[in-house]
């Protein structure tokens, strides 16, 4: 939907139709009698992986990686839906969020692999000497790179069920010491206990979680935590992967590497020393390798990150509070993931194409934060899938909005969390209105109002307020003209 703003005495309407490739066994029309409730139910999926065989402790056995065989696993799921969202939750394998299909396009937002494929076996970079990615979201503690619980059965609960209202939990106590643990992971078991609520509602077109991390003992203790999310936004339900398009969509202006990825910014330290430019490392296209990414010096108290499908504009976005979750670390297996991406049962292998976003407590790997004694940490997320905007700008728990002003107009895209909900917005310079009228959101394309800049107005910040049809405010924010 476009609305252009009033100009003199007529208001003109555009109708902007974005390009979508709908699923029919996934698209549930968002206006259909009785489809706001939410459900929740049991599933299963299964899962190949390459043949491998783990110890006890969960440690890699030497000599038993044979990609030449494909094995396949059965995971419990459970599925919350809305007439928005259908959300898969796995828990037995890292209390994982798995899968979110956004119903109006059809379209998964997440990565997972089709077959898994161990690596990184004995080079001491990860607690159990190994790794193999499946994807979703995921909370990772209490060390970085992927922790001690990726691979771990988290216990599921339901802690709410109602037609407007699906809450559920999945929880674990650190009590884990791997006896081959490299040396730069905490020793021994912290016991901090963790709780992942993962909530539905029957209005909403976004997915709510709440991390809560409480340590037991009389004691601080050192610790991280950080959310892992492997995004692939728009795309194929069957084969969910980042595509060309690819953008990385956060308010920072820097990003530093250690020292073994400076390649990706290839001698720019234009904002200081360890700090480049985080313009061109936006794009997917232009990661030229693997590797790491960190918001420097953090994320200073912006509140989302995502990445947005420029191929169909469709994208995935996290809010929430980082202030708490302060770090962000960025990763890729490199463009050439994509341009170069084998079949994954012909040829199985772990670089695959996908944007690892991570939110951290810390502002980077192994820089450990203290969990008070008898005290918590939780942050609550928010992750919105969006439609037809090129950008964000600004947002939270209602709405998400690229908003901007040149010389002679203002652009807003908007995508409503709520859709249904009637709305108003309202355009300001100075005390020149410039858009005030009633807007109904549209969840299956994109959200657009342009409105022209008289000549001569005072001022040169324009306001944006959207509010309900009944006053209360939703969300407002300020752009400068260009």
């Amino acid at each position: 939907m476009a609305i252009h703003a009033p100009s003199r005495n007529h208001i003109r309407f555009a109708f902007v139709v974005l390009a979508a490739t709908l699923a029919s066994l996934e698209v549930v029309d968002a206006d259909s009698p009785g489809s706001d409730a939410v459900s929740l139910s049991e599933s299963s999926i299964t899962w190949s992986t390459v043949k491998y065989a783990t110890s006890a402790e969960n440690g890699f056995v030497s000599g038993s990686l044979d990609k030449k065989t494909i094995v396949d696993r059965t995971f419990k799921t459970y599925v919350l839906e809305n007439r928005y969202l259908k959300v898969t939750l796995l828990p037995e394998f890292g209390g994982r969020i798995l899968s979110i299909i956004y119903k109006p396009t059809g379209h998964e937002q997440l990565y997972r692999t089709e077959v898994g494929v161990p690596y990184g076996m004995k080079a001491g970079n990860f607690y159990y000497d190994w790794l193999m990615v499946y994807g979703g979201i995921f909370p990772t503690f209490p060390d970085p790179e992927h922790g001690k619980t990726w691979l771990k059965p988290w216990q599921f609960k339901v802690v709410k069920e109602s037609a407007g209202e699906v809450t559920v939990s999945m929880s674990l106590k650190d009590d884990v010491a791997y006896s081959a643990a490299p040396t730069q992971f905490l020793k021994g078991p912290t016991g901090i206990e963790a709780t992942y609520y993962v909530t539905l509602k029957a209005d909403r077109a976004a997915l709510d979680a709440r991390v809560v991390l409480k340590n037991p003992q009389p004691q601080e203790i050192d610790y991280e935590y950080w959310t892992c999310t492997t995004l692939a936004p728009g795309s194929d339900p069957k084969n969910p992967k980042t595509t060309g398009g690819a953008e990385i969509i956060a308010p920072i202006q820097a990003y530093s590497t250690p020292a073994w990825s400076a390649n990706l910014s290839e001698g720019d330290e234009s904002f200081g020393p360890g700090k480049s430019r985080f313009e061109k490392l936006r794009y997917f296209k232009n990661w030229p390798t693997m590797g790491i990414a960190y918001a420097a010096p953090d994320m200073q108290g912006g509140n989302f990150w995502g990445v947005i499908n420029h191929d169909n504009e469709e994208g995935i976005i996290r809010i929430a509070d980082n202030t708490v979750t302060r770090g962000l670390k960025m990763w890729t297996w490199g463009f050439p993931s994509f341009t170069k991406e084998a079949d994954a049962r012909k040829d199985p292998s772990e670089a695959r194409p996908y944007v690892e976003l991570w939110a951290g407590v810390s502002d980077q790997f192994f820089h450990r934060a203290k969990l008070p004694a008898q005290g918590e940490m939780s942050v609550t997320e928010t992750y919105s899938p969006i439609v037809g905007m090129s950008n964000v700008t600004h947002a939270n728990e209602n709405f998400l909005i690229n908003f901007s002003a040149a010389a002679s107009e203002v652009n807003l895209q908007f995508f409503s969390i709520e859709p249904a909900t009637p709305l108003r917005i309202t355009l300001k310079r100075g005390d020149a209105m410039l858009f005030n009228d009633a807007v109904t959101a549209d969840p299956n394309n994109g959200n657009r109002i342009s409105a022209p800049l008289p000549a001569g107005g005072s001022g040169d910040q324009v306001r944006l307020t959207i509010t309900t049809t009944d006053g209360r405010e939703l969300i407002a924010a300020e752009t400068r003209t260009r």
